[in-house]
């Protein structure tokens, strides 16, 4: 008589000959989502050169990919705020001028938390580690002195019925070794009368140099006075030719 085998706890990890599973086997539909956002470790495979040969990859292999896809002039987002809660100040460093010639910062319902302020935009020459804010080292209108980047010239209200700025600062070639040339643009929002005219100060465009001919590498947004109560601030970049 032959006695049966109690299989119940061998566990048998199959062996597939390389190349032996065809792709159209394979189903991931049951797999357990991984749940939160993509990360640079997270590992993908690949079939390295269409060759049948798999490798596991990072996801850092894929952003590098797709940068060499970006045409000069491009429109490349870099970086967002999320939704901003009582910030003293908000700080972009990811400039890279192998990638990028310019850099557009579009502001939505900026509000600050004290009233009547106009948002500045401070230029850092060291990577972030410092930023100008001297009174004088910017100018707009030719030669009117300022503290920074005008991205408003006029202040927008913290009141319960007003919404903040909304627009956008244009920041050109900052990596060139000159004087720094930046254009904003925008409207203070207000409720239900709606956007006050440029006669009032809630719609408004202006230029602003910062008078170091240094390479600009990150800016740092802040109110003259008080904290940034709400809003986000999003960076994209414009590619350069090479």
């Amino acid at each position: 008589m032959t006695r049966a085998r109690d299989i119940a706890n061998v566990t048998v990890t199959p062996t597939f000959p390389d190349g032996s599973i065809n792709i159209a086997d394979l189903n991931i539909d049951g797999g357990t989502d991984i749940g939160a956002a993509l990360v640079d470790a997270d590992l993908m495979i690949v079939d390295d050169g269409a060759g049948g040969t798999n490798r596991k990859a990072t996801m850092t292999r894929l952003s590098t990919y797709i940068a060499t896809k970006i045409t000069g002039g491009s429109k490349v987002f870099i970086a967002s705020t999320g939704v901003i809660s009582n910030a003293a100040t908000i700080s972009f460093t990811q400039f890279d001028d192998s990638k990028f010639d310019h850099y557009e910062f579009w502001f939505q319902h900026v509000k600050p938390a004290t009233d009547n302020q106009a948002i500045r935009g401070h230029a850092s020459i060291d990577g972030g580690s410092n930023y100008d804010d001297t009174n004088g080292n910017y100018h707009f209108n030719g030669t009117a002195d300022t503290t920074g980047f005008l991205i408003h010239r006029y202040g927008s209200g913290n009141a319960s019925g007003e919404y903040g700025f909304s627009g956008a600062l244009y920041l050109l070639a900052p990596h060139n070794q000159s004087f720094t040339y930046a254009y904003g643009k925008g409207v203070n929002m207000l409720d239900n009368s709606g956007v006050k005219g440029a006669a009032d100060g809630s719609v408004s465009q202006v230029s602003t140099a910062h008078l170091s001919a240094n390479d600009v590498d990150a800016i740092q947004f802040k109110f003259p006075s008080g904290n940034i109560a709400s809003g986000e601030i999003v960076m994209y970049g414009i590619a350069n030719g090479t």
